[in-house]
């Protein structure tokens, strides 16, 4: 725990088998209180290895996708009673090591929800962040930032805390269960009140790291772009868009995870 309250980490995986012993290890065991990994029918050992270490594993028979894996991943870490959720990608691409940090800013509820930015340290590129990949995230930050009437340094991390009470309030069953599903979190967060903090993560990018394609990555930031239309719309009342309001579905949560 720290301040008294319960952390889980999750981690959202597909084929990991190569980093997750590495990203596990870090991991600081002596403020988080479990692990959670879902597997979305990854087609090597992922979930098997996992259940080696001793993580709490979830099975998707079917892939789900990057969203629908995070739904699982956030419904089963309040289903056990967490107060504080931090999402770490399996792939070694995030340090562990930030994880008590970014658990701290949402235990002492000074934020809640924290991103891991790679572009505040400065050193993106030299941690080896593709060109592309680098200057359209710069972009569509900007471009977000603009509509979204924010100040972020980076919206495309894959490294984030939230507070339980950001998790059981957003609507995150309306949400799209593919990649963009990061970006419309982000903008219900904003949309319903939510304090969002950073703090300053280092880029590694390396073999067995996971990254989508260039095609996916053009999906993705039209995606992130389609979010941030529909957030300024939607705020100022010249379009309504269910998952950005508060009575969209939330997940379901069982009603014995708050007092674990």
């Amino acid at each position: 725990m720290i301040h008294g309250k319960k952390v889980v980490v999750v981690m959202p995986a597909y084929n990991a088998e190569r980093t997750l012993e590495r990203t596990y290890r870090e991991i600081p065991h002596d403020i988080v209180d479990d692990v959670v990994l879902v597997d979305d029918a990854s087609r090597d050992g992922t979930a098997r290895l996992a259940a080696e270490l001793g993580i709490t594993t979830i099975i998707h028979e079917q892939n789900t996708g990057y969203g629908g894996n995070q739904k699982t991943c956030y419904k089963t870490a309040l289903d056990k009673g967490a107060d504080v959720v931090v999402m770490l990608h399996p792939d070694y691409q995030y340090t562990p090591k930030l994880i008590t940090a970014m658990a701290s800013l949402i235990g002492i509820e000074q934020y809640d929800f924290v991103l891991a930015s790679r572009i505040l340290c400065g050193s993106a590129r030299a941690g080896g962040m593709p060109a592309y990949k680098y200057f359209s995230n710069r972009l569509l930050t900007f471009i977000q930032n603009v509509l979204l009437s924010a100040k972020f340094s980076e919206y495309h991390t894959g490294y984030r805390a939230f507070s339980r009470k950001l998790l059981l309030d957003l609507p995150l069953n309306e949400n799209s269960d593919d990649f963009v599903f990061d970006n419309q979190m982000i903008a219900q967060a904003l949309m319903l009140g939510f304090k969002g903090g950073e703090v300053s993560c280092p880029t590694k990018y390396f073999a067995e790291a996971s990254s989508i394609n260039f095609s996916r990555s053009v999906k993705y930031g039209l995606g992130v772009l389609l979010t941030s239309v529909q957030y300024f719309a939607h705020r100022h009342h010249i379009a309504n868009f269910r998952y950005l309001s508060a009575d969209g579905r939330r997940l379901e949560v069982s009603p014995s995870g708050a007092g674990e």
